[in-house]
């Protein structure tokens, strides 16, 4: 009775800010800013993290890209030595368009794998593909590694040394490759013989293009040429490439002056691939799906590889041109958008810290900013199949507009609306109204068979903290009208999920359910409320009800309903515990309970005196090596919330095996993922916030930094977090 009695005086207190016009879900359209007097020297700044590597590392090869494609490099500037990068990061070519699906005879669908759970008396299937206990059925493991993403084509050099050896990473000499973010450019130079290679790698900023450059002596002498390999789709983790299997598709050339036309069929899919070369380059097939450049009698050649869904009929123009527009564009992304300098701060950390936010930035706009969202590895190799994961999507983009980039979050949104049918048509099998977002998907926006994925929720209110993001750049009602169908869409389907229990006389989520928290997976047809995922909940539903009322539409009841009546959070000893059912919180994986007041923006669920004990509890009793790379942003934004920018910094630099990032950047999870863009997204989120601010917070510069005169942040061109 008092939990009732204090959840209706905190919602009265709640509406009462809203209405009066200082809600903390709405508060701020503060145009992007600055804390400093002088403009930051943002070439400097780019330029101190200019990476430059010595010698061949398999964890650090280097991409340049558009967001919608990218391609990784060894340390000769092409994908020579792919196999020395195996046990590493592997090399890749992909695209945000480059899918395949293996062959389905027996027409396998997602209604195969189907299993019913009770919930509220009624049975609601979820594609949990139950009853193989060694791992999925036929048609769910088929379901779930189709479609995979495709590594669209190697691009190498072929060596022919003076011995006629074959020629190994160890047998170059001299090794030094920069890549220049200031302009986009992978300068890669190194020995072979005595002999000097020079190669100049770089990415056109709007098409799916490649522009190589290589200079050598070992040209002229036909002992350097610049390989294509094409390989067949693969189901693996994370080569997105079979070599073995040349029958399984098809290539056709069709050689005109100075491009060759490649089509490529593989089953029922296909694409273009069309290269352009330099006077005095000729080409040679070795193979269907192999063909070299050579240049005899010169000591330079240019080639563009343009790959695409579609023929292209137009030229691609020269290296240099490519060279300029991709160096006008960076020049562009670095002089907009935010920037923060930590060059003026004492903390030892500082360096390291503008080190990572620098190259996030970088690589967040060549793996993330594309069409669709991006998977945790970005468009380097493949995770998950290639499919991304709509939870993390929120760590992948949200920074985007936090450092003014709205567009670069806008970008993947139109996908969301594509899929919008498909999204109804499970909620609709399930008994809910709206739309229920898949989890683990690829561009079709079929969800895939999962014991874990498809009982996820917390990506469902992620499209509407986005429309609030973009509205809050530009505070308009074409933004409103933009992304109306979104919002009412996903609200509809949050306030019809959630579950009236008369007898606590409350909405509860769950079951079945599994939290951000995954460990609680095998509990998820008992699994009721987690912390995080009601305060998003609540916080999602009423931000929802503001934009019908910016739209001049009335409170929707239904969900003032559920806003009213919402479970409160579980305390146990004082702090929220991750679920309200046993065992309550288990001490591993993401401690996700801290992300309701950090993450999510207050609401009226949660008690910061309750959270910053429950902060405390998490830093002192966590099995952190079982956490990943965005628990620790995660941590830092509850810690600034709370008033503890000493635990937020701390946070960002928690020893821990998932926090460690290397010299390309990339924040390292394992050998199994050895690059995870969430951290890096995850990041920039944090330090925007702690530098900018967020509504409500302590009027002062860089809030979420210490006060001690160790952390003088300089910063602009910043929005403030919700």
């Amino acid at each position: 009775m008092m939990e009732t009695q204090m959840q209706k005086w905190k919602f009265s207190l709640f509406l009462f800010l809203t209405w009066a016009g200082g809600s903390r879900y709405t508060m701020g359209n503060a145009p992007a800013a600055t804390n400093i007097a002088h403009r930051i020297d943002r070439r400097a700044l780019v330029q101190r993290h200019t990476i430059t590597l010595y010698r061949p590392d398999p964890l650090t090869p280097l991409s340049v890209g558009n967001g919608e494609f990218a391609f990784t490099a060894d340390i000769t500037g092409l994908q020579t030595f792919p196999e020395f990068h195996e046990t590493g990061m592997p090399l890749g070519t992909q695209s945000q368009w480059g899918w395949h699906s293996m062959p389905n005879p027996e027409g396998l669908q997602l209604q195969d794998v189907l299993h019913g759970y009770q919930v509220a008396g009624r049975n609601v299937p979820y594609a949990s593909d139950e009853g193989f206990s060694d791992g999925y059925s036929p048609a769910g493991n088929w379901l779930r590694a189709n479609p995979h993403r495709l590594h669209l084509g190697r691009i190498g050099l072929r060596f022919k040394s003076s011995d006629d050896s074959s020629v190994g990473i160890n047998d170059i000499q001299n090794t030094e490759q920069t890549l220049d973010l200031w302009t986009g450019l992978l300068s890669s130079r190194f020995e072979l013989d005595g002999q000097p290679v020079r190669v100049f790698t770089v990415c056109h900023p709007q098409q799916d293009l490649l522009a190589v450059r290589v200079q050598s002596l070992l040209l002229s002498e036909d002992r350097l040429a610049v390989s294509l390999d094409f390989p067949y789709g693969s189901m693996g983790w994370r080569n997105a490439a079979d070599w073995q299997k040349p029958q399984h598709h098809k290539t056709l050339a069709q050689t005109a002056d100075r491009r060759v036309d490649l089509t490529r069929i593989l089953d029922s899919d296909h694409y273009y691939v069309h290269v352009f070369w330099s006077k005095g380059t000729k080409i040679c097939s070795i193979s269907e799906h192999q063909y070299e450049f050579l240049a005899p009698g010169n000591q330079s050649m240019d080639l563009l590889f343009a790959f695409s869904p579609e023929p292209i009929d137009k030229n691609a123009g020269s290296f240099d041109e490519v060279r300029e527009l991709a160096a006008r564009h960076w020049n562009r992304f670095w002089t907009t958008g935010g920037a923060v300098d930590f060059s003026r701060c004492a903390d030892p950390r500082a360096a390291e810290l503008e080190r990572r936010v620098v190259l996030s930035q970088y690589l967040t706009a060549i793996q993330c900013a594309g069409s669709s969202p991006p998977q945790e590895t970005g468009l380097v190799c493949n995770s998950w199949y290639g499919k991304f994961h709509l939870e993390m999507h929120w760590w992948h983009a949200v920074h985007f507009a936090l450092w003014d980039r709205p567009e670069l979050l806008e970008r993947s949104l139109p996908w969301y609306e594509s899929i919008l049918a498909k999204a109804k048509e499970t909620a609709q099998m399930q008994g809910y109204q709206g739309t229920r977002w898949p989890k683990m998907v690829g561009r079709d926006g079929r969800e895939s068979p999962s014991r874990v994925g498809v009982f996820l929720i917390w990506q469902q209110p992620h499209p509407i903290y986005y429309a609030e993001l973009c509205y809050r750049t530009r505070k308009d009602k074409q933004t409103l009208e933009r992304y109306r169908c979104l919002v009412f869409e996903t609200a509809s389907f949050m306030a019809s999920y959630s579950v009236w229990n008369e007898k606590g006389n409350r909405f509860v989520l769950g079951p079945a359910l599994i939290p951000a928290q995954e460990s609680y997976g095998p509990m998820r047809s008992t699994n009721l409320n987690p912390t995080f995922e009601l305060a998003y909940w609540s916080w999602a539903l009423e931000t929802a009800q503001q934009w019908r009322l910016r739209l001049g539409l009335k409170r929707s009841p239904d969900w003032d309903r559920v806003i009213q009546k919402l479970s409160m959070p579980t305390i146990k000893d004082g702090v929220y515990t991750g679920i309200e059912t046993e065992p309550f919180t288990i001490y591993r994986d993401h401690p996700s309970m801290v992300a309701a007041y950090g993450f999510v923006p207050p609401t009226p669920l949660i008690d910061p005196a309750i959270m910053q004990k429950t902060t405390d509890h998490v830093f002192s009793k966590w099995d952190w090596p079982s956490t990943w790379g965005w628990d620790y942003p995660m941590l830092a934004m509850t810690a600034a919330r709370l008033g503890e920018p000493g635990k937020a910094v701390d946070a960002l630099f928690m020893e821990s095996p998932k926090n460690r990032y290397l010299a390309n950047g990339h924040n390292y999870q394992s050998s199994r993922l050895p690059l995870y863009l969430p951290g890096n997204g995850g990041l920039l989120t944090a330090v925007a916030m702690m530098a900018a601010g967020w509504d409500g917070g302590p009027d002062r510069p860089a809030p979420g930094f210490p006060d001690n005169g160790k952390w003088n942040v300089q910063w602009e061109g910043l929005r403030p977090m919700p």
